[in-house]
């Protein structure tokens, strides 16, 4: 699992039709307590909002954590820190 900041949202005209209605965010690496040149682009599934501080969960545990198993996605935001 990476914690990491939401920088900001990816806008996608066309995207596979399992992820239609799925936000993408932006999400800045944190990584020993820093925040580090590092990003990845996570599939909001909590309602995470820029500058938030998220957990995002990558591979297949990413998929489980969607709704549905078959989605092509690779990284997930699961939570948001306190």
């Amino acid at each position: 699992m990476l914690k990491g900041i939401i920088r900001g949202n990816i806008v996608s005209t066309r995207k596979q039709d399992a992820l239609v209605g799925a936000k993408f965010m932006e999400v800045q690496i944190i990584e020993n307590g820093n925040v580090t040149d590092k990003y990845v682009v996570a599939v909001d599934s909590v309602g995470a909002g820029i500058g938030e501080t998220v957990l995002v969960t990558t591979g297949s545990s990413a998929r489980v954590a969607m709704k549905n198993q078959n989605y092509p996605c690779d990284a997930v935001i699961v939570g948001i820190v306190d």
